[in-house]
């Protein structure tokens, strides 16, 4: 079975920056036909980086067997950590989306549509920004326990139990 990689920066950044150009374009040839841009995508991706944070702080005391916490069923972590993935490269996509859309937008700021859709575009980005940082602090939450050390386990020279001495 193949283990899940931890996801890596430079691979969201890609996602950014491909949506982000993809987004410019299409701004660029089509903006006097396009309606305003919503505020809809801003509140669901605020409660989506509440909830990640939130499950986050829950799982990782429950995965690392903290007293108090219930523990979590093994099968769950794989599922969340998919979760968490997918959450941040869509995170990424939306946030490249709303940025490539500002960019094209602010040299007209001072006009009322381009201006609405200016800050509709900033404010997304940030939101995306907090959901896929939320995203990436679920999947760390979700990491193994490191094992003991094995060396502290190891007989020394006098016999005693303890640290290896080199």
């Amino acid at each position: 079975m193949r283990q899940l990689q931890p996801t890596k920066p430079w691979s969201l950044l890609a996602i950014a920056v491909v949506s982000g150009v993809l987004a410019w374009i299409v701004a660029r040839l089509t903006f006097g036909s396009l309606a305003p841009l919503p505020w809809t995508a801003l509140p669901a991706l605020v409660l989506i980086a509440i909830g990640e944070f939130s499950f986050g702080r829950n799982i990782g005391p429950r995965l690392h067997g903290r007293p108090m916490a219930r523990p979590i069923e093994p099968t769950a972590v794989p599922r969340v950590v998919a979760l968490a993935k997918a959450s941040s490269a869509a995170a990424a996509a939306i946030g490249g989306l709303a940025l490539g859309f500002g960019v094209y937008t602010i040299p007209s700021i001072g006009k009322p549509v381009p201006g609405h859709d200016a800050l509709v575009a900033a404010l997304t980005a940030l939101a995306a920004i907090a959901a896929m940082l939320a995203a990436l602090y679920l999947e760390r939450a979700c990491r193994a326990p490191k094992p003991p050390d094995d060396e502290d386990d190891l007989p020394s020279s006098n016999g005693q139990r303890g640290r290896r001495h080199r």
